[in-house]
């Protein structure tokens, strides 16, 4: 067992504060959780699907506390018992290179720790998901969603990871801006590639048919003069019967993708409203604000990584004899995990507020809300949401507002 010092009690009782915060809103979220749905809502929540909508609600959160409860097991066991110093000092014998090494440090880590979580992804999908009648995915198609995910994150995070350790070992002082610049750099290419070479690795993306919902959506780009070229239909019930739809991309490499459950199970004019909803985030600049609002973020941890680089108490506090750049960049990790997660907070409130603009720009160039409104829920009951969640659960959590507030709005 490493000695603790004064920082490394310091980081730990931040860290499980941090959990107990958001253990505290489950529990009231939990409490939360009315017997009948709110009035109104009885036709698309009938009495059995709201009695499921609520096992769910009950049954991934008491999941979602043995989850987290294992991670913080695990991290807290690896550090007070010398892991993170013993890695670094058994990667020291495998290469001279230090770029190496600290793609060998942090790779074993994030395998390591991927795969000591395997069974709570297996549970999740095939017990939980199952049980619900979410669950599509073949044991197949798990398998080679990791098999692809670790070659997508050795292709292409590991040169980014190489170019920052490199950069950090290289350019002293200055090289946070170097490195905050080549990682924002990396992230606006995805954004241009993700489109026609990434997601296409994981669903088949199949135009949409000659049809009246086709040309709906194309007479609604053209009133609202924004420049549609295709729209896809994406086989997400390849893993899920959960619907939904999402604009990814920037410039002419936008893609527009509708989930073939989502078609199945929505009228013409609901998904007209859908599609609405998402043009309204581009025409509202929510697409470059969020990534202008997380470009930011990341520069600012940059800036805070390249001092605790500098802070030998950093590494003591680890059990790490050595100061390096990539054990910096892990600790550092570890040792952010409570200003990341309030530093979150506003960042949700932000995207909370862009759905409710989305929401009333759908209702605007509709001239109704009607549509927008059943297409919510109806999508909301079928995948079984929690129609009364707790405002501090909310606040911790949610990207999109609560459905009763959005139809409150739109009305």
């Amino acid at each position: 067992m490493i000695e603790m010092t004064g920082l490394s009690w310091a980081v730990a009782v931040g860290i499980l504060l941090t959990q107990a915060v958001k253990w505290a809103g489950d529990a009231l979220n939990l409490r939360s959780l009315a017997p009948a749905p709110p009035p109104g809502y009885g036709d698309v929540y009938d009495g059995d699907k709201y009695a499921r909508s609520q096992r769910y609600t009950r049954e991934k959160t008491r999941f979602g506390y043995a989850n987290a409860a294992a991670g913080l097991a695990v991290l807290i066991g690896f550090w007070f018992f010398g892991g993170f110093g013993a890695l670094d000092g058994w990667t020291t014998g495998r290469t001279t290179s230090e770029m190496f090494r600290g793609l060998l440090y942090i790779g074993m880590l994030s395998f390591g720790k991927d795969a000591l979580f395997l069974p709570f992804g297996l549970y999740g999908t095939f017990v939980i998901e199952a049980r619900y009648g979410f669950n599509r995915t073949t044991v197949k198609t798990f398998v080679l969603d990791r098999l692809k995910t670790y070659a997508l994150g050795i292709a292409l995070g590991g040169p980014t990871l190489a170019l920052v350790l490199w950069l950090f070992a290289r350019l002293g002082a200055h090289a946070w801006l170097w490195g905050w610049a080549a990682v924002t750099t990396f992230s606006l290419a995805l954004q241009f590639v993700a489109p026609t070479w990434i997601l296409p690795l994981y669903n088949k993306f199949t135009p949409l048919p000659e049809g009246e919902l086709r040309r709906a959506i194309f007479d609604l780009a053209g009133k609202l003069k924004y420049p549609l070229t295709n729209v896809f239909v994406m086989d997400g019930s390849k893993r899920s019967a959960k619907g939904n739809a999402f604009f990814t991309g920037f410039g002419r490499n936008k893609r527009i993708a509708l989930f073939d459950t989502l078609i199945e199970k929505h009228t013409v004019p609901e998904l007209v409203a859908v599609l609405a909803h998402e043009i309204g985030h581009h025409r509202l600049g929510h697409v470059w604000k969020g990534f202008l609002l997380g470009a930011a973020q990341t520069g600012g941890m940059f800036f805070l990584l390249s001092l605790a680089l500098r802070w030998p108490a950093l590494f003591e506090a680890f059990g790490i004899g050595r100061m390096s750049v990539h054990a910096g960049l892990v600790v550092f990790g570890v040792l952010f995990t409570p200003a990341s997660f309030l530093l979150g907070l506003p960042l949700l409130a932000f995207s909370r507020r862009n759905e409710l603009e989305a929401d009333r720009y759908a209702r605007n160039a509709l001239g109704a809300s009607a549509a927008l409104a059943a297409g919510l829920r109806k999508l909301s009951a079928d995948s079984l949401v929690n129609l009364t969640p707790h405002p501090f659960y909310v606040r911790l959590h949610y990207t999109h507002p609560p459905l009763v507030q959005r139809l409150k709005d739109l009305a």
